[in-house]
């Protein structure tokens, strides 16, 4: 069953430097099925951020359609926004606030009486229960950002790049925790230009350039098509956009 569904979305925005429009979402369609984790891949520009943030009902829709769960994002943003988790690329909290006190505070937003030493210990910081964010390290606080994501017991959780900036056993630690909430029975989708990333998560990509989506499907059927003789989904995209990936 699709849990998730894209159909010609488009998001056009003013160009400073001329009196034209730039399409940053150029009419994708896509769909998402339960318990499966998608990804949207590309270079920094290719639309993926605004692509998760017309879906989460957080930026208009210009042309097209989404719904989640059934549920019409342009119609009813609200009544998404009480079924799916969002974790953001950068993330600022009430500073004289602990973890325990944050986790609360959010679930109330969502009218929901949250266990904080339960979700401190999904994303492992329950010994952290008492701190800060300020006082946790950059590994740390992306995972605080998921399990704040998770208060509302979210059907889809969406992830945008949430291994940017980490240390390689932060971002395999990160990967970990991705991997056991969609074993949990969580649909996920994220962002990503780190195609490793994709091969080791996700059980269908999208790769994303200039607002369109260029070719969708499983990563290994994407190498064994595209790349057969080095078999990396790096090399599939270089082969369908012919740019490089950077951070």
């Amino acid at each position: 069953m699709n849990i998730l569904e894209v159909r010609g979305l488009e998001k056009s925005y003013p160009d400073p430097e001329s009196d034209k429009n730039l399409k940053a979402v150029d009419g994708i369609s896509f769909t998402l099925e339960e318990v499966q984790i998608y990804g949207i891949l590309g270079p920094n520009g290719a639309g993926k951020t605004t692509t998760l943030e017309m879906i989460e009902g957080l930026t208009d829709i210009d042309k097209g359609y989404a719904a989640v769960n059934g549920i019409n994002v342009a119609d009813n943003p609200y009544a998404v926004k009480e079924i799916i988790g969002v974790q953001l690329q950068s993330n600022e909290y009430f500073d004289s606030l602990s973890l325990k006190e944050l986790l609360i505070l959010f679930g109330k937003l969502y009218q929901n009486h949250v266990d904080p030493k339960d979700l401190l210990n999904k994303v492992d910081l329950l010994e952290k229960i008492n701190s800060k964010p300020e006082e946790l390290s950059g590994g740390q606080k992306q995972r605080f950002s998921i399990a704040c994501a998770l208060v509302n017991e979210p059907k889809v959780l969406f992830l945008d790049e949430p291994t940017t900036g980490l240390d390689p056993q932060a971002k395999h630690n990160l990967w970990e925790l991705i991997k056991d909430l969609n074993l949990s029975g969580m649909t996920i989708i994220l962002t990503t230009h780190n195609m490793e990333e994709a091969e080791n998560l996700c059980h269908k990509v999208a790769i994303m350039d200039k607002g369109r989506i260029l070719i969708e499907g499983n990563p290994k059927d994407l190498i064994h098509k595209y790349d057969q003789e080095d078999g990396n989904l790096e090399n599939v995209f270089l082969s369908l956009t012919g740019k490089e990936l950077r951070d």
